[in-house]
């Protein structure tokens, strides 16, 4: 294992127990970081597990800035992620895949950058995630006897409750197809310091208001049946980057 680490995987829920490896404690200026370091496809891959190896981060307690520092240092360049959302728009149902392309910014008190000192940075996000490989993901999706959305607006709530129907209805109405509580600062954070970033959603239910409720049993029970997919997925993405 004497590959540079040059591509990343940060998971979302249902994904804390796959990518085993080899842990190696990152020292970063936001805290320590636990990575994974293991061999897929041939390369050196670095993963974290976005809400920690014991899902105990709330998605407004994860360690954005700390994630993507130390997956700086260890020189990768691409990173794969992994997020659960809600179905916003019509005709996207559970057990679908996203891989968006664009986002809506609802969060309320994250740190959102890491050029928070005296010098001003204004970051381009034209493109919020990477075309390039936001296409090789499409494109290995499509293998899957699963159905899969090749763009989407994600709007970004702060959490760690569900949105209210109100909420929702407004979202819609200004685009959002699909709704969680991870991919911001993610996104931001990963163009700051020009990492390629794009992202697989799994959608697990349909958003407030569309349903008669939504739990976190049901949300979990979505992810044990997609996971395998959005893994192999991952692989094949990973396996096809030179």
């Amino acid at each position: 294992m004497n590959e540079k680490i040059r591509m990343g995987i940060i998971g979302g829920s249902g994904l804390e127990e796959i990518f085993k490896g080899k842990k190696k404690k990152m020292k970063t200026p936001y805290g320590d970081v636990i990575v994974n370091i293991l061999m897929l496809e041939g390369k050196k891959v670095a993963f974290i597990s976005r809400h920690g190896e014991k899902h105990q981060y709330a998605p407004h307690k994860v360690n954005y800035r700390g994630n993507i520092w130390a997956l700086k240092e260890l020189g990768v360049e691409k990173i794969i992620a992994s997020n659960a959302v809600g179905g916003i728009k019509e005709g996207i149902k559970p057990g679908d895949l996203v891989i968006p392309h664009d986002f809506i910014d609802f969060t309320k008190n994250r740190p959102l950058t890491f050029f928070d000192q005296e010098k001003v940075h204004h970051i381009d996000m034209t493109n919020p995630y990477c075309p390039e490989l936001r296409q090789i993901i499409i494109e290995k999706s499509s293998k899957y006897k699963i159905n899969t959305w090749e763009k989407g607006v994600y709007v970004c709530t702060e959490g760690p409750r569900f949105e209210t129907p109100a909420e929702i209805r407004m979202f819609r109405l200004i685009g959002a197809d699909i709704v969680g509580m991870t991919t911001v600062p993610e996104t931001v954070l990963a163009r700051e310091q020009k990492i390629c970033y794009a992202t697989i959603c799994t959608v697990t239910n349909y958003a407030a208001g569309m349903q008669e409720k939504i739990s976190s049993d049901e949300v979990m029970r979505i992810m044990k049946k997609v996971v395998p997919i959005v893994i192999g997925i991952i692989k094949d993405t990973i396996g096809s980057i030179s």
